[in-house]
Parts: structure tokens; sequence; C-alpha cells
């Protein structure tokens, strides 16, 4: 408990944009979020009052952090399962907490306990050796996806395997490696969407708008609230499907649940046990953000609703330029604030390099093609310093 303000202390592992942005509703409940970081310069780092320099694999540092608040929590899933467990039998409020965790640190774990509940996925097995991708892809034609089971994010540590000999070039070298690893079939899917609901440590439950997410390159670029054209019952199947598996897990905190939209139906695809990309939308378009949602949760306050503000909100991702813009980050935004004075800006304070996600833009509005056309623009102009539609500012 923090005496200053008798307000309990939330300490988050890790210190990137999730914990920034945790940090940002964390200002306005009063609360005093510490924040576990590996740098000082790290995007939580550079604003958060209460910064602890040290690395989520330090079992000493972990429990050093956690000693000097209430409840710990996680801007990503990255930290081993075996120290939250020996913080939790130390006394440690640890939420999520380990066993639901591990659903979301290990696929293999996921697709082994989702399946046992009946909750729908593609189909999946582990993979060991070659002849165990070999036999996946004749059972259900090539081509496969080949994941690895830990650590894998943005697209890194997904495979497509076209055939046998593709297969027996790959899964030994990952192996040798000690990448663990399964194989999915890979799904004829009409688009991507994401449930993201929040749990309380005695089972209250809320859930947002279902999602369409946009991705290029394994990489999710867009974000439509809510999904265009989602039938009602697929969105209370999903919204169903979501809060069944945070029950089920047992999680406590935001949860996001990524899906496949397919012909026969939705499939769930992965999870994470914290706020998600998928969410970020829900800080200008939801009444409640996925932020403050988050830390309500681990605190055990009520949950808050869930409505959008606008017909429909548009996250855009600004993600970094091949090569360095000839324009600094502050001039960006002074001429996108000048031609696009309702754009919501999220930046991260992280330096810029090809592909990173350096932040996001909203916008809220009627037209949904309008809104996503100009959240391309401007997403573009903040990390490229020129507009899409040819029109440049010199």
């Amino acid at each position: 408990m923090d005496k200053r303000t008798g307000l309990p202390i939330v300490g988050m592992v890790g210190g990137g944009q999730l914990a920034r942005m945790t940090h940002q509703a964390a200002i306005a409940l009063g609360q005093s979020l510490r924040v576990l970081a590996a740098d000082e310069n790290d995007s939580a780092g550079l604003v958060a009052g209460q910064v602890v320099l040290g690395r989520h694999t330090d079992l000493d540092k972990l429990r050093e952090f956690a000693s000097t608040v209430d409840v710990l929590t996680f801007d990503h899933e990255h930290v081993p399962g075996e120290h939250l467990q020996t913080l939790t039998y130390e006394g440690v409020v640890v939420r999520p907490g380990p066993d639901a965790l591990l659903h979301a640190q290990d696929k293999l774990v996921m697709r082994e306990r989702l399946s046992s509940t009946g909750i729908p996925g593609p189909a999946f097995a582990r993979v060991s050796d070659v002849d165990d991708l070999v036999a996946f892809g004749g059972e259900y034609s090539w081509p496969v996806v080949l994941k690895a089971a830990r650590g894998g994010y943005d697209g890194r540590g997904v495979w497509v395997v076209d055939s046998a000999e593709e297969a027996a070039k790959l899964v030994p070298e990952l192996l040798a490696a000690g990448t663990p690893l399964l194989v999915e079939q890979k799904v004829a899917m009409r688009r991507e969407l994401a449930a993201l609901v929040a749990r309380s440590p005695f089972g209250q439950g809320a859930a947002w708008p279902v999602v369409e997410t946009v991705q290029r390159n394994g990489i999710n670029t867009e974000v439509l609230a809510p999904a265009p054209g989602l039938s009602n019952e697929k969105w209370q199947q999903a919204q169903d499907l979501a809060l069944r598996i945070a029950a089920e897990l047992e999680v406590v905190g935001v949860l996001a649940v990524e899906l496949f939209e397919t012909d026969e139906g939705l499939l769930v695809n992965e999870l994470a046990m914290r706020p998600h990309n998928s969410g970020h939308w829900t800080m200008d378009g939801a009444r409640t953000s996925q932020f403050e949602q988050h830390l309500r949760a681990v605190l055990d306050y009520p949950l808050g609703t869930t409505d959008l503000l606008a017909p429909h909100c548009v996250m855009a991702n600004v993600l970094g330029a091949p090569e360095s813009p000839r324009m600094g980050p502050d001039e960006r935004v002074h001429h996108l604030f000048a031609r696009y004075p309702d754009v919501k800006v999220h930046l991260y304070g992280k330096g810029e390099r090809p592909g990173r996600k350096l932040g996001h833009v909203n916008l809220l509005g009627d037209d949904l093609d309008d809104l996503r056309h100009r959240g391309k623009l401007a997403a573009h102009w903040l990390s490229h310093a020129e507009w899409l539609d040819g029109h440049q500012i010199h």
C-alpha cells in the first residue's frame, strides 16, 4: 500500500509500450504503478515515476520488485513460469497467475487445453521430428503452419511449410536450436477477428465489441471496431468463447482471444493475457480502455462498461519506415495535426527502425471507409513523412 495515497501499488513486469499506456491509465486512478524495466530508456521507463531496473528472468530481482507492490502483473508473457510459481508460493499476488499464463506462453499447452474442453481451433500436432510434420502434411494437405510453441510474436516463430522437402530442411535446424514446435492446419479463413474481455479474481467478466484485425506480413496494421458485417450470432459466439476461456483458465486481467472467421464458424488462433494491440482502439473509442480495465481487474475493482463512443473506431499502427524519414517526429506530428486535427495520436517513445511498432492512431466517426483511409494516411505519414495519396509537405 502506498502510504502517501492510501491506495494499493500495482507492479508491472516489462517496460514496453503496454506498461507505458497502463501507466497513463493508472494516473487517473491515483495508482502508483511501478515498472520493472530492462533499461531506463524502455518505453515505460521514459515516463513512469517508479522504475526499477532488472531482467524478467532474474528471480532475485523479481522477488525484490514484488516485495514493494501489492499485486504483480505483466506487459509481456516471457517471465519464466517456474519463477512465478515460486513467487506465488512465497505469497506474492500474481495476476494472471502462472497456471493461467502458461496458456499464453506455450501454444502447444494452449491447444491441448482448449481442445480438451471442446473449444474450436485448427487441427494441430506436436512436432518432435521431421516425420511428425510430414505425416501431418500428408493428412491435412500442404501447406501447413509450423509454429514455435514458445516465444513467437508478430509473425516471428511462424513458418508456412509447403512440402515434405521443405520440412526436411527446416525442422532439424529448428529442433537443433532447441525450439519446441507444433504444426497446425492452414485455415481457409475469411478474416481475422479478436474478442477482448476482462475478468476479475472472483469471476466478474466484461467484453468489448468484437473487432476485425488486419494483418500484413504477420503484423497487425489495422483494427476495425466493431468488426464490420459481423452477424449478431457470431458476435455473441466470439464474446462467449472469450469469456468461457477466461473462466476455464481462471484468467485475471485482460484476455485477448485471436480468432479466424471461416465458412464453418469461428476458430481460436492464439491467446494473450495482458493488454493487446487489438484493444488499443479502446483508449479513445470505448467507455473504459483496456488499460484501465486491466488495472481494475488485477485490483479486484468492479469492471467498467465497454460501450463504443462512436459508431466506428479505427486503429492504425505506426510501423517504422525502411529508411530514416526526412523529418523528425516532432515535425511529423505537427503536420499531421494540421491536416487531421481529429486524429488521436499515441507514440511510444521508441527508437525508429524498419517495421517496429512506434505508436498508433485512433479515429472515431460514422463513415468506416473514410476512417480507414485517413487512418492509413496518418499512420504512414508518422512513420515515413510522406502521404500515401501523393501529397508531399516540403
